[in-house]
């Protein structure tokens, strides 16, 4: 069904691959009159309008709720917080010397459970225009409540001068191998978990999930877990590379802090979530998933399960976002080097297929265990 929207959104690009539609921004400050935002969104246009870009996406299709979590896949709004910064950021001309300015870095906050039957709305602040590095603020608001939001650097390319420092944390060797064994072994298909991200019936990316590194040791910070990723289609060249650094900004959040419910072996899908979360999904999805989890085993002696697992936060840094190709696959591999208090903390990795390390990401969130119901008193 089609998302929800304050103008009428455009239909889909057949140029362009399901991930830049999904991800599309209007800006409302040059085609939506004053009476089509909340009252006090009014005075922020005519405050900041040097000063503040206000969008909103063009939903052919509701955001994805995935099954089990409180509010709308939480990859969705980072990714356009990121295309709403990027549209405020000045192009090359003779009055900046022709300078290209490319995201390094976005910092974000899951303040509130995004619905996705409610229009969501970007707010962009210029913060400041340097000569290396601008940065922008970016909240998303529903019904006039900020649930999200984030600050954005980028950097000017080449200011760092001819010399400089590199070095990167190396691919796994043996990943590459194991993405072509994956592959001839599926004849080429990937998995279908994300059918319901995207317009039409497809899924936004495609994913290949790997075995977990030393799952069965003990030392929990020790396992990490992989998979590959990559744009469904191919992403049109129109934006240059700011549609593929979207892209990878929408997956990154693909099983990040589920990498704590993983290496720790607990359910992540049970009859025990609140019947407030269960109201949300398909019935015969969360069967399917339960199954997938739950194993006869499993079932004898049962493991610890989630009560609730949210994002708190969320951290990228980009960087070689010229290597960056979304529409190719690439590696993501993540750690959990701390949980406890109810939060859990994940480190992410990416690289590209040519061993490149384009990315790293962290991630804290919420993970809370179900508890045991107390005994009730017999009469």
């Amino acid at each position: 069904m089609p998302g929800p929207t304050l103008i009428r959104a455009p239909p889909p690009n057949p140029a362009k691959s399901v991930i830049e539609n999904v991800l599309e921004l209007t800006p409302l400050t040059s085609v939506a009159p004053p009476g089509y935002l909340h009252k006090h969104q009014v005075g922020a246009i005519d405050r900041y309008r040097k000063r503040q870009t206000i969008t909103e996406p063009n939903q052919h299709r509701e955001l994805w709720h995935p099954p089990g979590a409180r509010g709308v896949y939480g990859g969705a709004v980072i990714a356009q917080c990121l295309s709403a910064a990027q549209q405020s950021i000045p192009p090359p001309s003779s009055s900046n010397g022709h300078a290209v300015f490319l995201i390094h870095s976005m910092h974000c906050y899951f303040v509130l459970a995004g619905d996705s039957a409610i229009p969501i709305v970007y707010y962009v602040e210029r913060v400041r225009d340097g000569k290396s590095f601008i940065t922008r603020t970016v909240q998303a608001r529903q019904k006039g409540k900020c649930i999200f939001t984030t600050t954005l650097s980028f950097v000017r390319e080449g200011s760092a001068g001819e010399k400089t420092i590199n070095h990167g944390w190396d691919m796994p060797s043996d990943a590459v191998v194991e993405l072509e064994q994956a592959l001839g072994e599926n004849n080429g298909n990937t998995d279908t978990d994300a059918e319901e991200l995207g317009v039409q019936g497809l899924g936004p990316f495609e994913t290949i999930r790997l075995p977990i590194e030393n799952n069965a040791s003990s030392d929990i910070q020790s396992k990490k877990t992989r998979q590959w990723v990559k744009a469904r289609g191919r992403i049109s060249s129109a934006d240059g590379p700011q549609s593929h650094l979207s892209a990878l900004a929408y997956m990154s959040d693909s099983y990040f802090i589920g990498t704590v419910a993983r290496v720790h072996n607990l359910w992540r899908f049970s009859s025990s979530e609140p019947k407030r979360n269960q109201a949300k999904v398909k019935d015969h999805k969360m069967a399917e998933l339960e199954e997938q989890e739950n194993s006869e085993a499993d079932r004898q002696n049962p493991r610890p399960s989630v009560g609730i697992m949210v994002s708190l936060d969320h951290t990228i840094y980009f960087h070689r976002p010229r290597e960056i190709k979304a529409d190719e696959w690439l590696l993501s591999e993540n750690e959990s080097p701390w949980s406890g208090d109810g939060r859990g903390l994940v480190f992410q990795r990416i690289w590209n297929k040519r061993g490149v390390l384009v990315a790293s990401c962290v991630q804290e969130g919420l993970v809370r265990l179900a508890q045991d119901e107390p005994d009730k008193p017999k009469l």
